[in-house]
């Protein structure tokens, strides 16, 4: 055992299986165990790389293994897929893990910190809330409209219900649904304040979080979700490959030498691309007021691309520019405009 060189973990709920080899491939650990077991094994196992796909748990254990003293790497599952034999189970699987992180151009996720991880929770939870938010609306625009009431899309119409009820005359037992569900809605509002103001309240302690708010278009939320998922951006090598994670770099199906790009790739964390995508609509909204070589580049573009395809290329350039932000430990100005001859 003290030989061995890789150890893949296949991560369960309450069970874990290990698979551990040397440095030529072979074979010299295998183990099913619950969670107490495989830190007391690992523990006193010598150090050694451990791999583990980046899942539910896996940021956690990462960081507790590296404390071992253990060099902790985390893979994308889609990228494990293709190295499964056969058929599947959890040693195979974790065979296929340590298969996956002997390739030498594999790509790997970087494990997060407990910050980041408290904070990404934070922005599930209000993601969450809003989803419901939306749902609540919904059903009030709907109860509604199944009475021959049609409201006008937008949040203050919900907020003055009671005096568009007092206008109608409804069925009681609706009056009563509908009430509850208006107070349901307002309770959301409020967890939905409470959650940002705290993100607020976070954000000013972040200095990643506090030099990207001054990118045009990046407000709040947005800033501090980059700077839970980006870290300090060193896992990419460059702006484009965080754009690419984002899916905001066309897709490519090339053959034959002649390159064909199609529509953005749509891969990697919706919400940070949908938030990425705001950003930009945001800016299009007040660009004829602004100046500098980026609003002059958007003016152009407006000129020859409709603005949806506008919106996801200024997007692709906002992640890039974030990603220098993160990485060079730099704050962003705008490039003034050049200088015609």
């Amino acid at each position: 055992m003290n030989t061995v060189t890789l150890v893949g973990i296949d991560l369960g709920k309450h069970s874990f299986h290990l698979h551990g080899q040397d440095r030529q491939g072979r074979s010299l650990l295998r183990k099913k165990c619950n969670r107490t077991q495989m830190i007391e094994l690992l523990a006193k196992l010598q150090c050694c790389t451990v791999v583990m796909e980046a899942c539910a748990g896996a940021h956690y254990l990462a960081r507790q293994l590296t404390a071992f003293g253990h060099q902790v790497k985390l893979i994308s599952p889609q990228f494990v897929k293709p190295f499964v034999k056969a058929n599947k189970n959890d040693f195979i699987d974790a065979e296929a893990i340590c298969e996956a992180a002997s390739r030498p151009s594999m790509r790997f996720v970087t494990p997060k910190t407990e910050e980041q991880q408290v904070l990404g929770a934070w922005h599930r939870v209000r993601e969450s809330l809003v989803r419901d938010r939306v749902k609540t609306s919904n059903q009030i625009h709907g109860f509604l409209l199944e009475f021959g009431i049609s409201l006008p899309t937008g949040p203050g119409v919900i907020k003055r219900l009671p005096s568009v009820l007092a206008e109608h005359r409804l069925p009681a037992r609706l009056m009563v649904l509908l009430e509850r569900l208006h107070a349901q809605y307002k309770h959301l509002e409020e967890q939905i304040k409470e959650v940002e103001d705290e993100l607020a309240r976070q954000l000013k302690d972040d200095d990643l979080g506090t030099r990207l708010m001054t990118i045009p278009g990046v407000g709040p939320i947005t800033a501090s979700l980059l700077s839970a998922e980006l870290g300090d951006g060193k896992q990419y090598s460059c702006g484009r490959d965080f754009a690419a994670s984002l899916g905001l770099v066309p897709r490519q199906y090339s053959t034959g030498g002649k390159p064909t790009l199609l529509g953005i790739s749509k891969r990697g964390d919706k919400a940070l691309r949908r938030l990425m995508v705001q950003c930009a609509r945001s800016y299009l909204v007040w660009v004829h007021r602004k100046t500098g070589r980026t609003a002059e580049w958007v003016k152009s573009m407006l000129t020859r691309r409709h603005p949806n395809v506008v919106a996801c290329a200024l997007a692709n350039k906002l992640a890039r520019t974030v990603w220098a932000l993160a990485a060079k430990h730099t704050e962003f100005r705008e490039a003034p405009t050049a200088m015609s001859t």
